[in-house]
């Protein structure tokens, strides 16, 4: 019986095919790496966009809000003012109502 055993040549080309498999995969991932890496930038730079346009829509609302309050707090004020000449015109009526008539 004849035994085979693995000559330098077998060896060296086994070597080299694993060596290449090797810098295959860590091309690969290499690679994924980097479109992950781009992706996250991306993903960053959009959320940030989106955060930008949301506090402008924030600012917008605040003002609006406070625009609308002191256009109530106007309004009411001049309800209240309403209130009085509407007693001020009872008043002069029931004035008028004991003033002598003189014709």
């Amino acid at each position: 019986m004849a035994e085979e055993y693995p000559t330098a040549q077998q060896y060296s080309s086994e070597v080299n095919t694993r060596l290449r498999d090797l810098e295959e995969k860590q091309r690969l991932l290499k690679d994924r790496t980097l479109l992950i890496g781009q992706n996250l930038v991306e993903d960053r730079e959009a959320t940030f966009k989106d955060l930008q346009e949301l506090k402008k829509v924030v600012m917008q609302l605040k003002e609006e809000n406070l625009r609308m309050k002191e256009f109530i707090q106007r309004i009411a004020e001049q309800i209240s003012e309403l209130a009085r000449k509407e007693e001020l015109m009872i008043l002069q009526r029931q004035f008028d109502m004991f003033k002598p008539n003189l014709k």
